[in-house]
């Protein structure tokens, strides 16, 4: 896999995390520890994505 489609798998995934946390936030029997699960995933696709692109411009 080149590092532009894993890049572009990580966009991918990151918006999936993030249409997920929307729901959650908004349904009243979601769980915090669910919540706070989700935001730590997208934090953690956030960072790859961010150390690839770093990686990219050097």
């Amino acid at each position: 896999m080149t590092m532009q489609a894993h890049l572009e798998s990580l966009e991918k995934k990151h918006g999936a995390l993030e249409e997920k946390l929307h729901t959650a936030l908004t349904s009243p029997s979601v769980d915090d520890h669910h919540i706070a699960e989700l935001k730590r995933l997208k934090l953690r696709i956030k960072d790859e994505m961010e150390r690839l692109r770093a990686s990219t411009r050097h």
